[in-house]
């Protein structure tokens, strides 16, 4: 209910700039048209409180209203039957008619959509009616030179406003969409990819790889005995480690990796065009930094990482089995003691691969 009452308000505001000018430069155009027939002063009363309080009353009863979404469509199925009354008063004077009903059309158009237009056209049908019982049934088949001129302003002028305030508005939903995706990816905790977009990535790296024929390296992250950690310190001191390994990895990564939460305690990260010595020294000087973080509200709690990593293969059919490469490979890190960094297929910690190269 109070989001659809924020929808609302927002709709009166956007309606109320336009019915302002609509209904002003409607005025100069309504007026020409009525000021050869001679109609009596209530008339132009009513097309001066049509024309200058309507807006500023428009909006304030949509704007108290309980629901101001439905007060705002009442508004315009009043706009459109006043539209049809003056239509109807006109004496169905072609252009000042033609503009009325077209302006309204694009109007009603532009809030909801064929439904709306057709119950727009409904209410200025009423409004016709209405308007023939009140003034004698009449058709001017010719449009003045200053009937001309006077509807001029309404043609030029309203469009341009309304394709303005159409374009804010698809505007500000696109930037709202992005801003959602970008919610829908990321993990609220750490700040990185969640776990089904980081496999997205994952996917096209792989995919990228073996169109290019190109290398790159994936890597799998473990927080050590992390249970031990919320269990110790507390589910808040857990956070507190997540949030930095998470702020670590975007601060410490080049902007073509990709790093992600995968779940729990688990980190992952992309290393595009990286051979696998060099991806294993950049997660080892990682790991390193990492171990010797200190946090102010446990002085005592240390962490460290088991990393496990691995190359991309291209006899691999699909990503799930890079993936399951650097899994496995994590998994010897964790089994082996932990607090290392193992390349998948060679079974040694980072310190002992370094040896070898």
């Amino acid at each position: 209910m109070e989001k659809a009452a924020v929808q609302g308000i927002s709709l009166a505001r956007r309606l109320y700039t336009s019915r302002t000018l609509g209904l002003l430069l409607g005025l100069l155009c309504v007026g020409a048209a009525m000021y050869p027939l001679d109609p009596p002063p209530w008339a132009w009363g009513v097309m001066l409180v049509n024309a200058l309080l309507w807006p500023h009353l428009a909006y304030q009863w949509a704007r108290r209203a309980r629901a101001p979404y439905h007060a705002e469509h009442r508004n315009l199925l009043i706009d459109a039957f006043m539209g049809g009354f003056w239509i109807a008063a006109m004496q169905f004077n072609p252009l000042p008619s033609a503009t009325t009903i077209s302006m309204m059309a694009m109007n009603n158009v532009a809030i909801g959509g064929l439904r709306f237009l057709l119950a727009g056209t409904a209410a200025q049908v009423l409004g016709i009616g209405v308007g023939l019982q009140i003034f004698a049934p009449a058709f001017i088949p010719a449009t003045s030179p200053l009937q001309l001129y006077a509807c001029l302003p309404l043609l030029c002028f309203y469009p341009l406003l309304l394709g303005w305030i159409c374009f804010r508005q698809a505007h500000t939903l696109g930037r709202q969409k992005r801003e959602l995706l970008a919610l829908s990816r990321t993990d609220s905790l750490t700040g990185l990819l969640n776990h089904g977009a980081w496999k997205d990535q994952l996917e096209i790296e792989f995919q990228r790889c073996k169109r290019q024929h190109k290398g790159g390296a994936i890597a799998l992250i473990d927080i050590d005995h992390f249970k031990a950690i919320n269990d110790t310190y507390g589910h808040v001191a857990g956070d507190i480690v997540l949030r930095q390994l998470g702020k670590m990895l975007r601060q410490n990564l080049r902007a073509a990796d990709v790093g992600g939460r995968y779940g729990g305690d688990e980190f992952c990260v992309i290393l595009p065009d990286l051979p696998l010595d060099r991806a294993a020294a950049v997660m080892d000087a990682l790991r390193n930094r990492f171990a010797t973080l200190g946090y102010e509200q446990d002085p005592a709690l240390k962490v460290s990482l088991s990393i496990g990593l691995a190359a991309f293969d291209p006899q691999h059919s699909d990503a799930t089995l890079w993936l399951n490469d650097a899994d496995h490979a994590l998994y010897e890190a964790k089994t082996t003691g932990r607090n290392r960094v193992i390349c998948c297929g060679d079974g040694k910690s980072e310190p002992e691969l370094l040896d070898l190269l």
